[in-house]
């Protein structure tokens, strides 16, 4: 749930990654933080419907952070913060069945190349499982049935973490890639292999290693954010 109502607004445009300037009532134009550094493809067009939250700390600089984009009929969640308390809440409280015996949850846990996995949880009989959640947000086909996609640009990062997540395999653990859709009119996802192949044969790798994939999409609303339901991965 957000801490505050959020304010609905229209966006100007994103620029520098991380601000975006809006236009919100009365005609007053705000820059807002925004909460994500990839390319944000398909979810940021000038002059879409936008949701802020305000700041709780009155010092911040910038006194808003983009949380909401409507595309046609749907809200997108572009606040990159949440995914990873969002999946964790979902793992504690029984919505994905496949991670729901382990012993105790843990976040940003160090691992791997000096990386921390967004979740882990940990096994009595020592198997833990490490659990890497990514955001997808773009979906640039919206025809009925078309899924969404990732990543939105070309992610090293991402592609280290699949080899990291092997590793943990090898070592005799569970891994799995958590894909995270912050967007309700998406059944499936796959991966857009145009925009990043490395991470496309990266994740290939990965799978014949062992590591599994899960992938939920998002109920929004402008009072909250809820994981929904699992879509199918599509490869």
């Amino acid at each position: 749930k957000f801490h505050a109502p959020l304010i609905k607004g229209r966006l100007i445009k994103r620029y520098k990654r991380f601000m975006a300037d809006v236009t919100i009532e009365g005609g007053t134009v705000v820059t807002a933080h925004c909460a994500n550094s990839g390319s944000m493809l398909s979810v940021n067009e000038p002059g879409s419907e936008v949701w802020l939250s305000p700041a709780t700390n009155p010092d911040r600089k910038l006194k808003y952070t983009w949380e909401i984009i409507r595309v046609k009929r749907t809200l997108v969640g572009v606040n990159t913060q949440h995914p990873n308390t969002l999946v964790a809440e979902a793992i504690a409280t029984g919505k994905v069945p496949s991670l729901s015996i382990f012993q105790n949850l843990r976040r940003e846990v160090k691992y791997g190349e000096n990386s921390r996995i967004d979740v882990l949880l940990e096994m009595m009989n020592g198997r833990n499982c490490y659990v890497e959640v990514k955001n997808v947000t773009m979906r640039r086909d919206l025809s009925k049935g078309a899924p969404a996609e990732f990543p939105d640009g070309v992610t090293a990062r991402g592609t280290k973490h699949l080899k990291e997540l092997s590793d943990m395999v090898k070592e005799g653990h569970r891994a799995v890639m958590f894909y995270l859709v912050q967007r309700g009119d998406a059944d499936s996802i796959k991966i857009a292999r145009d925009i990043d192949p490395t991470y496309g044969e990266a994740l290939d790798k990965a799978l014949l290693a062992g590591v599994e994939v899960a992938a939920f999409n998002c109920k929004l609303t402008s009072k909250g954010i809820n994981v929904a339901t699992p879509v199918e991965f599509c490869g």
